[in-house]
């Protein structure tokens, strides 16, 4: 689970930098919750023109089996930012020769370059996400 200001944003930036796909909401589901008493209005929102929860969004990796378990990340809305360190840190692979391209098309989409380091023959580039979650690209 990764803490958010906006998990709809944060899972759509993510979803399409790793190649994964966000989750889809079940709108039936989300309205039948309110009817019983069991969720509230003020629980969900409209996001591109679907009512979502508003607390979360989720991304699948495409491998993700469909009648098991989800290799998935959940973005959960929290209302304090991100404050220090990350105490979880996503390595990207895309391979030497695709780091530049890489690189700037996410700082496009609006990740932060911070540095670049290496260890013996292997480099990356350390990034934040538009929340400011640091990563690295390799």
């Amino acid at each position: 689970m990764v803490d958010s200001a906006d998990p709809h944003v944060q899972a759509d930036w993510w979803a399409e930098t790793l190649g994964w796909s966000v989750e889809p909401t079940d709108e039936g589901f989300i309205r039948e919750m309110i009817a019983k008493g069991y969720a509230k209005e003020e629980e969900t929102r409209t996001y591109r023109g679907s009512l979502v929860w508003k607390s979360g969004a989720a991304i699948r990796h495409p491998d993700s089996p469909p009648d098991g378990p989800p290799r998935r990340i959940l973005f959960q809305e929290v209302p304090e930012g991100k404050a220090g360190k990350n105490r979880l840190h996503i390595d990207v692979w895309v391979g030497a020769d695709n780091v530049e391209a890489t690189l700037e098309k996410l700082t496009a989409r609006g990740a932060t370059y911070l540095h670049r380091g290496r260890q013996g023959p292997h480099s990356w580039v350390t990034v934040a996400d538009p929340e400011g979650n640091e990563f690295c690209v390799s």
